[in-house]
């Protein structure tokens, strides 16, 4: 089965996912995960059999691209699906009016993953919740 990457206005496809990975998995807390941003952001997910299985969130202002809330299921994971979000979402911002950069807030334990497909750490390590972080661009 092939399994690709599409846009999506349902945004109980992406928070499906997101609940799964970042409220049960991970233990982020509801107030930390939904915000005022989804609504004006482009979601992505993909899909196994018509169920959504990983999940991203698109924006820009300006010159600066944002792929935020990557999640993949952990029983998805090892596919290739947050790469081909991370691409996805790279292409988006690339077509994008007077984007020259992509932005990401990257898990400290992925920041090789984010890595391998161009992008590069910046900036100190940072609390989101309990998770540290770290921003990471690609400039175009």
């Amino acid at each position: 089965m092939t399994l690709t990457v599409e846009e999506t206005t349902d945004l109980s496809e992406p928070h499906s996912v997101r609940r799964r990975v970042f409220i049960e998995e991970q233990g982020f807390a509801e107030a930390e995960e939904w915000d005022e941003l989804d609504p004006i952001s482009v979601h992505l997910v993909v899909r196994d059999g018509g169920a959504p299985v990983a999940s991203a969130r698109l924006m820009h202002d300006g010159d600066t691209g944002k792929i935020g809330r990557i999640c993949v299921l952990v029983n998805h994971r090892g596919r290739g699906l947050g790469a081909a979000l991370v691409k996805h979402g790279v292409a988006y911002c690339r077509n994008a009016q007077g984007v020259a950069r992509v932005y990401l807030s990257a898990q400290d334990h992925a920041i090789p993953f984010y890595e391998r497909l161009g992008f590069a750490a910046y900036g100190e390590v940072y609390l989101d919740g309990t998770v540290p972080h770290r921003d990471m661009e690609l400039r175009f």
